[in-house]
């Protein structure tokens, strides 16, 4: 048994039985890219904003087709989310998103639609308008919206480029909330500027906004990008990764017990890169995570104990 509230035991639980995400790619860019915010993305971005405008190679439905053909047998899974992942999805015109949400609702046991977004971009009238749209189509199909954080470090956020603060991530889980969708985080852990004190803000935030899931990630650089080229000066340098695992725990102990985690730590191409897991494969340093919260007798949740007054216990 893992020490940690795995993902997939949530998913487990909400649909019934094992169900999988199946990520889709859509033509569209970020407000950090096309000139509305910037033109530089954040600077640990290394996806290539060309051709956002053209359609996708393929349908929203036959990309859903073919990754349920490879992943449910595989995976032996028969329950899907259609994960609209890439870039900033509410960042596109109401109706083209709603003609993709449509269109992923006519393949056969999606359960879930899940938009990958901006905390900058979520607006209420536009969220309210896709739950009524599924609602309509399918009404037993949830809805649940992963937000860009990254970090709670405000100065870090500007470091990076991000364009939006801590303030946007608030008011999205807040405006999210009202429409009755799920909430997930994204986090880099070493992000840089960030230190263990961000570590645990990070817990104490997602844990009092209440959200339902977070996914961290290890920083990554990807040549090219604004990040890989102060590493390559010399005027960035990354953690080690016994202070990533050790960041990780921490963030683990502090952090709500009933948030699932999706994962500890994503997967990243070498080729093209500069900086990628220290050099290892993701599940072994997943692994050892693992091993060493098993050795300390560390779950998830050991900390979280400062919320609600219970900070005043120590006084009693």
């Amino acid at each position: 048994m893992e020490p940690y509230y795995k993902y997939s035991d949530f998913l487990k639980e909400k649909h019934g039985e094992k169900t999988y995400k199946l990520p889709l790619n859509l033509p569209l860019t970020c407000p950090n890219r096309d000139g509305q915010l910037g033109d530089k993305g954040c600077y640990f971005c290394g996806e290539e904003a060309a051709g956002f405008e053209s359609e996708p190679e393929e349908s929203i439905r036959q990309q859903l087709l073919e990754l349920k053909e490879y992943i449910g047998p595989r995976f032996n899974a028969n329950k899907f989310i259609a994960y609209f992942q890439n870039f900033t999805n509410t960042y596109l015109p109401l109706p083209r998103l709603k003609m993709y949400i449509r269109e992923a609702l006519t393949v056969e046991d999606i359960v879930e639609v899940s938009l990958s977004t901006r905390p900058d971009c979520v607006d209420y009238e536009y969220l309210k308008a896709i739950k009524s749209l599924v609602n309509t189509v399918n009404s037993e199909v949830a809805l649940s919206l992963e937000l860009g954080l990254q970090s709670v470090n405000y100065h870090s956020l500007q470091r990076a480029n991000r364009g939006h603060t801590l303030a946007h991530f608030i008011d999205a889980v807040l405006t999210a909330r009202t429409c009755n969708f799920e909430l997930g985080a994204h986090l880099i852990l070493n992000l840089p500027g960030d230190d263990m004190e961000d570590v645990k803000e990070n817990a104490r935030i997602l844990s009092a906004l209440r959200v339902d899931n977070v996914k961290l990630h290890a920083l990554y650089l990807r040549e090219g990008t604004e990040f890989a080229r102060q590493y390559q000066r010399g005027e960035l340098e990354m953690i080690s990764l016994e202070e990533y695992i050790e960041r990780v725990i921490t963030f683990l102990e502090y952090l709500d017990p009933r948030i699932a985690v999706q994962r500890l730590l994503g997967r990243a191409p070498r080729e093209g890169s500069v900086f990628v897991n220290w050099g290892m494969d993701n599940r072994k340093i997943h692994n050892m995570i693992i091993a060493e919260m098993k050795e300390r007798g560390s779950k998830q949740g050991d900390k979280f104990n400062y919320l609600q007054g219970h900070c005043l216990d120590k006084f009693k």
